[in-house]
């Protein structure tokens, strides 16, 4: 097995889509209820990137395992400090430790670029592995949001999560 953790390019946007695509159509991770396709990828790919933020990839063997980013946690220049991480990893990827080092490479990347708090949303349902992650990323409990989302028939809340990077 050869990880690397490394800067997503154009050529990685379908691994991307594939694997954000799966959580899309089969889990609550998201409350995106439609895959939003590559070209929507390779605009949020170029935006996230050209505004200075990490999109990092995980490379296991030549194919796209997992990928992270940041954003702007909100468009206010007084929020200018605040992102939000996004992690997602191929569903043969987990459990080995992948989730982990990417995080970890996506935070200080984020704190180099300027990041000074992260929050991490993370749906109900499925996502107890989320909310493990990254606690063990020093993430605390920040608050809940009840009943924000609507998917598979279900009302869904959020749990908000922060860690400080300065």
């Amino acid at each position: 097995m050869s990880l690397t953790l490394r800067t997503a390019t154009p050529d990685d946007v379908a691994g991307v889509a594939r694997i954000y695509d799966h959580y899309v159509t089969t889990s609550t991770a998201t409350f995106e209820l439609t895959p939003p396709g590559e070209s929507t990828w390779a605009d949020k790919l170029d935006a996230l990137q050209g505004a200075g933020w990490p999109f990092l990839v995980a490379d296991l063997d030549g194919a796209v395992a997992g990928f992270a980013y940041v954003g702007p946690w909100r468009p206010r220049p007084a929020y200018a400090h605040t992102v939000e991480d996004t992690i997602y990893l191929d569903p043969a990827a987990t459990g080995r430790g992948i989730g982990s080092r990417l995080l970890g490479q996506v935070l200080t990347y984020a704190a180099a670029a300027g990041a000074r708090e992260v929050i991490a949303v993370v749906a109900d349902g499925d996502t107890a592995p989320s909310l493990a992650l990254h606690r063990r990323a020093g993430f605390t409990d920040a608050g809940r949001l009840e009943r924000v989302g609507r998917k598979f028939d279900r009302w869904l809340g959020t749990s908000l999560l922060q860690k400080t990077l300065a």
